[in-house]
């Protein structure tokens, strides 16, 4: 019988994924639901005996299935040069009299996209059933738990603090100095919580590894507890994650005895941007408003409760067990560049040809990221900007498409990495409309806690409209009814540039938290690189 693989991922079954499986059931195949390899652009991906078809329609399914002696090439994007195979492996469909493009793209572990990638954290994407405790253990699991058990709970606390493993959420804090911050706090208990509510722009990578990977997830989770001494955790998802949570909460269930006696449950959030920060999460979790807490203290020393806590991202604690179970921090450490050591799941998206999941250690650069790796623009139009770090990450030029990604490289640019996803857009984008919809996005987000960012982004979008409509009284006041021009303020357009500026630097550095204090990332970069979308 045929095994024929397909992924359950939610954008896989966006695409149409189900379709295609239950009419590969229908001519008889045994098929297999796994995760996603993370090439989004080729989804619904089909495997069979290794060889890779996508994207896959229903339409496709008999043309796969019907074998042939001939030797097959994938024609469409990214395809690459097949070796003989048995004949018995089918081909890809033959071209329509229309010109359609045969679908085959070879053995998919020799694609270009994943042949370059080194991956640590998604090592088991595209291979292992995600509720499968057998494949789970067959692929090293729960290796990396047992180590650390045999550990004193201080050795495992200084072996992740010695791998270098940073933040993977966006502040890029050394989780291991978190970790002992925890272990030596005092309190009645302790708690592990993830922080899995990816709001991001462009970033997929904590639903994917939640889909694809659960276990890994609640393993990395388990040693956390047994590194600080806490008995219980949670997930905190957002329930814009269907998918996600019901695959949580079924691997919860079959990893009970492995992770004994530690507990971890899965908490829903409403979808709120600003929950993703760290103390509005606590709120949140302990049935609060979702608002920022001011620090200190921290949440290592009162968080859940009033009691120590870790907070830590899904990729943070998904790197865990591949550090433990590897004997220590020596290989993770010597990957990366600089002191962002190990390696980043990178999310390529937006206006691009080869959009999805790319893994690699530190040190590439956006260039590679964006023509190399990700093919250029979709509408094949030159590449104008890409945004990295989320709605509120800044905008590159083209002209700085040579910096390392690394967290110091791009502090230095002005710039974040955050969560790792980077959006592309090509010459049609407007950037000064780009830069007034950040502002516009923090005033809907802001939880009101704090003055600079509650006012300061609702100033924000006035003053860009104002700028944009480059002072004349006329076009501001019949664009802006409800407010007064520039020029009726006796301000000339730069002297609403230049307040623009200052506000930026008070939300910038007045904020409460990183919701208001990153939204003048996006707005200076586009103010700075492309003023004439400002005129």
């Amino acid at each position: 019988m045929t095994v024929v693989r397909i992924s359950d991922d939610a954008l896989a079954l966006a695409c149409g994924a189900d379709a295609v499986a239950a009419e590969f059931a229908r001519l008889g195949c045994k098929v297999e639901r796994v995760s996603s390899w993370g090439m989004h652009w080729l989804e619904p991906l089909v495997e069979i005996d290794g060889v890779g078809w996508g994207p896959v329609g229903v339409s496709d399914v008999a043309a796969i299935l019907k074998p042939s002696p001939l030797q097959g090439r994938g024609l469409g994007e990214g395809a690459v040069e097949q070796a003989p195979r048995p004949t018995d492996i089918p081909r890809p469909p033959t071209p329509s009299p229309e010109g359609e493009r045969e679908k085959c793209i070879g053995p998919i572990v020799d694609h270009p996209f994943l042949a370059r990638q080194q991956r640590l954290t998604f090592a088991r994407a595209g291979k292992t059933r995600p509720l499968s405790l057998d494949d789970y253990a067959a692929t090293g699991g729960w290796a990396g738990l047992d180590r650390a058990r045999s550990l004193p709970p201080e050795q495992v606390c200084a072996e992740v603090t010695a791998s270098g493993l940073r933040g993977r959420g966006g502040a890029g804090f050394p989780a291991g100095i978190k970790w002992e911050t925890v272990r030596t706090a005092s309190g009645p208990r302790k708690y592990i919580v993830c922080n899995a509510d990816e709001g991001d722009s462009g970033t997929f990578a904590d639903r994917m590894l939640m889909e694809g990977d659960p276990f890994a997830l609640i393993e990395g989770m388990a040693i956390a507890a047994h590194a600080v001494g806490a008995q219980v955790g949670y997930i905190y998802v957002r329930s814009e994650y269907p998918h996600a949570i019901a695959k949580l909460k079924s691997a919860l269930g079959l990893a009970e005895l492995p992770i004994s006696p530690f507990r971890c449950e899965v908490r829903v959030g409403a979808g709120a941007y600003v929950c993703g920060e760290e103390t509005s999460l606590l709120n949140s979790l302990e049935g609060k408003r979702g608002e920022v807490r001011a620090k200190p203290p921290l949440p290592a020393i009162e968080g859940l409760f009033g009691c120590p806590t870790v907070v830590n991202n899904v990729l943070t604690l998904a790197a865990v067990p591949h550090i433990l179970a590897q004997g220590g921090s020596t290989a993770y450490s010597a990957l990366g560049f600089a002191r962002s050591k190990g390696t980043m799941p990178i999310q390529i998206a937006g206006n691009v040809k080869h959009g999805g999941l790319y893994e690699t250690a530190f040190g590439v650069t956006l260039r590679e990221l964006v023509y190399d790796i990700g093919g250029g623009t979709a509408s094949g139009r030159p590449v104008k900007a890409v945004q990295v770090g989320g709605p509120l990450g800044a905008y590159l030029h083209p002209d700085q498409f040579e910096i390392a990604f690394d967290y110091e490289a791009y502090t230095a640019a002005d710039a974040l990495i955050g969560h790792g996803g980077i959006v592309v857009f090509d010459d049609t984008a407007d950037m000064g409309n780009m830069a007034r919809f950040a502002m516009e996005f923090c005033a809907a987000e802001s939880c009101g806690k704090c003055t600079p960012c509650r006012i300061g982004a609702v100033r924000g979008v006035e003053l860009i409209d104002r700028i944009r409509a480059g002072g004349r009284a006329a076009d501001a006041v019949e664009a802006l009814p409800q407010m007064h021009n520039a020029a009726q303020h006796g301000r000339s357009t730069s002297d609403e540039i230049a307040l623009l500026e200052d506000l930026c630097e008070t939300m910038k550095f007045g904020s409460l938290c990183a919701l208001g204090g990153f939204t003048p990332y996006p707005v200076l970069s586009a103010l700075r690189q492309w003023p004439e979308d400002f005129a």
